[in-house]
């Protein structure tokens, strides 16, 4: 089904509201609100997207819970980058089988980039019918319609649009906290790297107006939050497709004058268009962090060729030479992909001198992953044993950089934004410096929120140790 309305959320509010009456009747009777559990996976606008869920969960009655074993409705907002991500939503779809038969009223969705490819849809209808709703990356905002539509039909439903319609403002959402928020500035990728099904299950590039950006940074400073971190899959991009042209720089100006913000991030940026008027914007604009995540993939110009990465190692490295030229302190974070069709033991070691000039603030390492219907799924595939071989050369080289990054930041006083309460020792805190740095430092709880003063008294390879000044 390829259904589309132009009402926006405005058209669900009448659904939620279905939902809610019916969800109240279920709590008078069994003295209980019904419970929902959304699992993530992927990356940083899935996150987002799933903050979105959250919120019209709870408009429509529902309390969330953590624990999936205990929800009356579990959602999986699933990846479909690396195949991996894939196989774990399969694997935990066959536990929840076994739940369904012993709980029919338990409600199953799955919604996400995996649901956007036609062979992923044809396993689920086949190989797990117990599934109650499906839906894709184009129609989160219907998921109040989508979860009536199942309950009056009583079968289940695939609602997957093969492209987007309007950008839907105005859909609720639940943060993980006050302090620091994501926000959507854009979605979809034009740029096709052979290697990434995004465009395939994002669609084109599309711009939020600047307005509609501005006004939900201003409403979170007014709750409280005091960094931000602006998501798109090439945010250099920022502007196509906009009645007034405005550069992703120009933007960047216009929210560091929001009044109550402290710290504006940005990801992920592409090496091909990354202009000297943003490299300008971030040196100039104080709240712009001095952080920048530019992944190169591969170092090698032919493979770099048939990424369609369109650039060159050349080209990269002189980009990184104009970006420390302007902005001395700056610390550079990247993507590294390794086991590209064609790229063998003498094509990595371009990718092992990139990382040899560039001494990298950290690194996303990771193996190449074959996603069919992308162009390179159907060139000829690597060894693995080269693949490994590789692997383990790029992070014996990346590590030590980092390493020596977090090294001369030992002894030295940042400015440290609280995040939460350490996983590994309650009485530390964990918090990122401006540059992105993680640290572990001694504080209480108090400061969690806070942006305070940490001297770095020890590093390790992926973090810091500090105590609060």
């Amino acid at each position: 089904m390829n259904y589309k309305d132009d009402s926006g959320f405005a058209g669900q509010l009448a659904y939620i509201e279905k939902v809610r009456e019916a969800n109240l009747t279920f709590f008078e009777k069994e003295g209980r609100k019904k419970k929902a559990h959304i699992l993530t996976f992927g990356c940083q606008m899935n996150a987002h997207d799933s903050e979105k869920i959250k919120g019209m969960f709870e408009e429509m009655g529902y309390v969330l819970t953590e624990k999936e074993e205990e929800a009356d409705f579990v959602i999986y907002n699933t990846c479909c980058v690396r195949e991996n991500a894939e196989n774990k939503v399969y694997g935990n779809l066959g536990f929840l089988k076994h739940r369904k038969e012993s709980q029919p009223n338990l409600k199953i969705a799955l919604c996400g980039c995996m649901m956007q490819q036609p062979t992923v849809i044809e396993t689920i209808r086949k190989k797990y019918k117990f599934v109650d709703i499906v839906f894709g990356t184009f129609n989160l905002y219907k998921l109040p319609e989508l979860i009536v539509r199942n309950e009056e039909s009583g079968s289940p439903i695939f609602d997957i649009w093969k492209e987007h319609g309007d950008i839907v403002e105005d859909i609720p959402e639940i943060r993980k906290c006050d302090f620091k928020a994501s926000v959507n500035i854009m979605y979809g990728c034009n740029n096709f790297c052979t290697y990434c099904i995004v465009p395939y299950v994002r669609g084109r590039e599309r711009s939020r107006k600047p307005e509609d950006i501005i006004k939900e940074i201003e409403a979170l400073t007014q709750k409280g939050c005091i960094e931000v971190t602006l998501l798109g899959q090439n945010v250099n991009s920022y502007g196509k497709g906009l009645e007034e042209k405005v550069s992703f720089a120009e933007l960047l100006r216009q929210i560091n004058d929001i009044e109550g913000l402290k710290r504006i991030r940005f990801m992920t940026s592409h090496p091909k268009d990354l202009s000297d008027e943003l490299i300008e914007i971030m040196a100039e604009c104080e709240k712009v962090c001095p952080h920048l995540h530019l992944p190169f993939q591969a170092g090698n110009n032919e493979i770099l060729k048939n990424m369609n990465r369109n650039y060159t190692k050349e080209k990269y490295l002189s980009l990184i030479a104009k970006i420390k030229e302007r902005i001395p302190h700056i610390a550079i974070t990247t993507d590294i992909m390794v086991g590209f069709p064609g790229e063998g033991r003498e094509e990595i070691k371009d990718t092992l001198d990139i990382i040899e000039n560039v001494g990298f603030a950290g690194a996303f390492t990771f193996i190449y992953s074959k996603r069919t219907g992308t162009p390179a799924a159907n060139m000829e595939q690597v060894d693995g044993a080269i693949v490994k071989e590789n692997f383990n050369d790029v992070l014996s080289a990346v590590n030590p950089k980092i390493l020596a990054f977090n090294q001369k930041k030992v002894g030295k006083v940042y400015e440290v934004l609280a995040d939460d309460v350490s996983a590994q020792d309650p009485s530390f805190l964990t918090g990122r410096t401006a540059d992105n740095s993680l640290v572990h430092f001694k504080a209480g709880k108090e400061d969690i929120g806070s942006i305070v003063n940490v001297k770095i008294t020890d590093c390790k390879t992926f973090y810091l140790m500090g105590e609060k000044i």
